[in-house]
């Protein structure tokens, strides 16, 4: 190649590459829409890390702290129905999070079969990530109604702080009761009800005094259900966004386009992230 015809096509590439970001064409080589599905999927990033580090901060600088193996160990299928089940703690939960790790490997197979253009494999495996997701919102539900209900915790009251093991409790400021103080048994264990208040719960002594333990912090349950919540919005929001592009590619509305439905492609990164960000928030809650 003569030195003039190089000297062409060099000057032709670089003037590619400069129009390239001009706003002919994208700089990265991706869609308008997928960079702005990335740029959104980083600031939702930084926010569910700001309340984790939140959690995090008030988790270990608090004397006492309620143990996740106590706190998550019913479940609907326990064969005690409202008492507590010592044998699987954790079960339900780790249920709940396979059924969206499930669901997140039939999102990569719907976006596969779009890159193939294959209509009906994209609504096959995309109605299996709904149903996923529908499945994690209703254990999701089951699991608020029942430390709501069962368990009476809420925003205001955490019934167990106290708790760090079996047969041993600490109080508010971190030191133990003693190994012979055992909670009493019976439907009201959890809550004493004093000056209309749930703030307390009942202990007997070795020695037969009865005496009230006060709750543990209660950031617990207001971090829990806001985090969780929030969480869970973002699950319910991405099974209406995939109920609604499934619809449409059944109808064959994205077949024209062929470009390896993308809608199906950025859906499917939204919904890998609310997986993502559940495996952290599943290792904050229920792990530490």
């Amino acid at each position: 190649m003569s030195t003039d015809t190089s000297a062409v096509v060099h000057a032709h590439e670089a003037h590619s590459e400069e129009s390239n970001w001009e706003g002919g064409e994208s700089p990265f080589k991706v869609s308008y829409g997928k960079l702005m599905m990335w740029y959104f999927l980083l600031s939702d990033a930084f926010t569910f890390a700001g309340f984790l580090i939140a959690y995090g901060t008030l988790r270990f600088s608090s004397p006492s702290w309620p143990v996740p193996d106590f706190v998550f160990r019913t479940a609907p299928f326990d064969n005690l129905g409202m008492g507590h089940s010592t044998h699987l703690p954790l079960i339900f939960v780790t249920f709940m999070s396979f059924l969206l790790i499930v669901s997140s490997v039939t999102m990569v197979r719907a976006v596969q079969e779009g890159h193939r253009e294959n209509k009906n494999g994209v609504v096959f495996w995309m109605l299996l990530t709904v149903i996923g997701g529908a499945g994690f919102l209703g254990c999701q539900a089951w699991e608020w109604s029942n430390l709501i209900g069962a368990e009476h915790m809420s925003v205001t009251v955490n019934p167990f702080g106290t708790h760090t093991e079996a047969g041993t409790y600490t109080a508010g400021d971190g030191h133990e009761i003693s190994s012979g103080d055992t909670f009493q048994a019976g439907d009201s264990y959890l809550i004493h009800q004093k000056n209309g208040d749930f703030d307390q719960l009942p202990y007997t002594t070795a020695s037969g005094e009865s005496k009230v333990q006060s709750f543990g912090p209660k950031a617990f349950g207001a971090l829990f259900f806001f985090i969780t919540g929030f969480h869970g919005f973002h699950v319910f929001s991405g099974v209406l966004f995939l109920i609604i592009i499934m619809l449409n590619a059944a109808s064959g509305l994205y077949v024209e386009r062929k470009n390896g439905y993308e809608m199906v492609e950025k859906i499917g990164l939204y919904w890998h992230f609310v997986d993502l960000v559940w495996v952290f928030v599943f290792l904050v809650f229920y792990l530490l």
